[in-house]
């Protein structure tokens, strides 16, 4: 079982120092993809997701501030460190990268309980005319949750390119919730309906 660090080790904790208890972590095959993430404590806040849920890799993509900022540092609370992750010019980029992996033939590890697979969903959390309750999307087998910005969400061009569009339910006045809430309830959704380990 890999080590538990609490806040104040994280933050102090090397990268190298930790490198093989990494190795040790069973990861799902989720993905969080980051389309122009403007606010870095919502990046850093991801990345503490990201930690939690152990996800194969994060992509933070476009108009995004990547590690060492100080404002992910610090709201990441050293994760950054922990959890795979690369910089990408775009979402569609990312997206490409995942599904040209399955066309070179590299397989994604499987769910509990299901078959390896070549395919990864790409699912973007979003309010879209064609988006369906995120209880009710589809999250079997590798799943990319495409997560957009706090003032406009997910471009038209990568809405394009998801297999499905999902969205949580407003009862208020306020259209939105914050993008690591979303991404949280979705991601938890994801994992506790599919992901059991």
């Amino acid at each position: 079982m890999a080590m538990k660090l609490n806040a104040k080790e994280l933050r102090d904790v090397k990268e190298e120092d930790v490198t093989e208890q990494l190795k040790l972590i069973k990861r799902r095959p989720m993905y969080f993809i980051l389309e122009n993430i403007y606010d870095t404590y919502n990046i850093g806040g991801l990345f503490r997701l990201a930690d939690a849920l152990a996800i194969e890799k994060m992509y933070i993509c476009g108009e995004s501030e990547i590690p060492p900022n100080s404002k992910i540092k610090k709201a990441s609370i050293g994760t950054y460190k922990v959890v795979p992750w690369e910089y990408r010019k775009t979402a569609g980029e990312a997206i490409h990268e995942l599904r040209s992996a399955a066309k070179t033939s590299e397989v994604f590890p499987p769910p509990a309980g299901g078959s390896p697979t070549s395919e990864v969903k790409i699912i973007a959390v979003e309010q879209a005319k064609n988006s369906v309750p995120y209880t009710q999307a589809d999250y079997s087998g590798p799943v990319a949750l495409v997560l957009g910005n706090e003032t406009s969400g997910i471009t038209e061009e990568t809405l394009k390119l998801a297999d499905q569009i999902v969205e949580i339910p407003m009862w208020g006045i306020n259209k939105s919730l914050n993008v690591i809430i979303s991404a949280a309830i979705v991601s938890y959704w994801a994992a506790n309906n599919v992901y059991r380990s």
